[in-house]
């Protein structure tokens, strides 16, 4: 019978039963032999440190927006052979990130907007304390295929008519949504519902959280959307900016105008408080458990703190000032519990806006 990589990975078994198996096998083999000790004891360490690797895994879930961020920090945290730890970063949407966090059954959750009342009582209920730090700003973006020579902004009401409830098999065409446009075709593409970009797109574009048409491709993928609408034509879908700027080759955003003018998603118009109401914050919520791995977890979150400004930077997402670092440093180090956020997510915050919130915690 063999021993399996899942047995090692429990705390205990697999390593009392990889002993056992070498006990018993030198026992009848090498009990006199003093070489045959000394590898002996080799092999049990062996055994031992790997059972302690095995069992060091952070493990982390949740936004596609935000785990370009995440993924390249924990690359880099992993890079160091001080580091003795496994990161294991997934994707299942903001909201599904959530329900696994408030389960306790994740260490870290990426979010592309703040949790909500409902996540705040599940992680209650689990007695799941969490910290939340926001670690960059996004800027939602919308896009079509390269080939659609005829949209080149879009406004709020037009995005409005095309993705309320009520849009649903009756705005199918792009002359229907302005009289300029093409009778062609309309082809949407945009957030599943597990994603905190579908909760965030559809509040700061219909008016309410969650208020969508269906008949639309969905993915908490973003990079799914971003190679559907690279092979259509016809598409229009939403996403994050970074996935927008790694694919600019095979992909065009359109303007957005709120009522003051069309203006293009970009670091600039972010951090000018322009691009609005589709610039946004991005999290990440730790949870505060007292376990074997805080100090491992808090440990990998100091590392983030200080690597986020640049690596979001460098992923295509804008980075916070240092006043963000400092403040989330101190959160940390004070073990701040909670959200600034009440259990919302707020449309047109700026990055100025955000310190405040996050210096009155």
């Amino acid at each position: 019978m063999k021993t399996t990589a899942k047995e090692l990975a429990m705390p205990g078994l697999g390593y009392a039963y990889a002993l056992g198996i070498l006990a018993l096998t030198t026992s009848c083999t090498a009990t006199s032999n003093p070489s045959a000790q000394t590898q002996q004891s080799e092999k049990i360490t062996q055994v031992r440190d790997s059972a302690k690797v095995a069992t060091t895994i952070i493990v982390i879930d949740g936004s596609s927006t935000v785990y370009p961020i995440t993924q390249a920090i924990a690359k880099d945290y992993q890079a160091d052979p001080k580091n003795q730890v496994q990161v294991a970063v997934n994707i299942s949407g903001t909201t599904g990130g959530f329900e696994k966090f408030c389960a306790g059954k994740t260490d870290i959750s990426n979010a592309s907007r703040p949790i909500l009342k409902a996540e705040m009582e599940t992680c209650k209920k689990n007695g799941v304390a969490y910290m939340e730090f926001p670690i960059a700003f996004d800027a939602l973006t919308v896009a079509v295929n390269p080939q659609n020579d005829w949209a080149k902004d879009i406004t709020i009401a037009e995005l409005k008519k095309i993705w309320e409830p009520s849009a649903q098999g009756k705005i199918t065409r792009w002359n229907q949504v302005r009289a300029s446009w093409p009778d062609r075709p309309m082809n949407l593409y945009g957030a599943g519902k597990q994603s905190g970009t579908f909760d965030y797109f559809t509040e700061a574009t219909v008016g309410k959280t969650r208020a969508s048409r269906n008949d639309y491709t969905a993915s908490e993928d973003d990079q799914v959307l971003v190679d559907s609408i690279s092979k259509d034509p016809n598409a229009l879908g939403y996403f994050g900016y970074a996935y927008y700027e790694k694919s600019q080759n095979k992909l065009k955003a359109l303007a957005i105008d709120n009522g003051k003018g069309a203006v293009l998603p970009s670091r600039q118009t972010v951090e000018k408080v322009q691009y609005q109401p589709l610039a946004r914050p991005l999290f990440i919520y730790v949870n505060f458990r007292d376990n074997q791995n805080k100090t491992l977890v808090n440990k990998f979150v100091e590392f983030y703190i200080d690597k986020a400004p640049t690596i979001a930077s460098a992923v295509g997402y804008i980075p916070l000032p240092n006043d963000s670092k400092h403040l989330n440093y101190v959160h940390l180090y004070e073990g701040k519990v909670g959200t600034v956020f009440g259990g919302k997510a707020e449309m047109n915050l700026t990055i100025g806006e955000l310190l405040r919130k996050e210096g009155q915690f």
